[in-house]
């Protein structure tokens, strides 16, 4: 089983938190995890966009 790429962006991210939480973070590692993040939502934000692009609605009759 492969791993996803957006899987990869998760892992670096939450590996990044974990180091922030215990030794913090240096300039650099600040800037890659905020640009992994930003990465990230736009990957969400195209799924979002993809699934609601694919939303037919439907109108029922008014019951009688």
């Amino acid at each position: 089983m492969s791993i996803s790429p957006i899987q990869v962006f998760i892992e670096r991210i939450n590996e990044l938190s974990r180091k922030q939480r215990s030794v913090g973070l240096e300039a650099w590692e600040r800037a890659e995890q905020e640009a992994l993040r930003q990465e990230y939502l736009s990957f969400i934000r195209e799924q979002v966009k993809d699934t609601l692009s694919k939303v037919q609605v439907e109108e029922s009759s008014p019951m009688q």
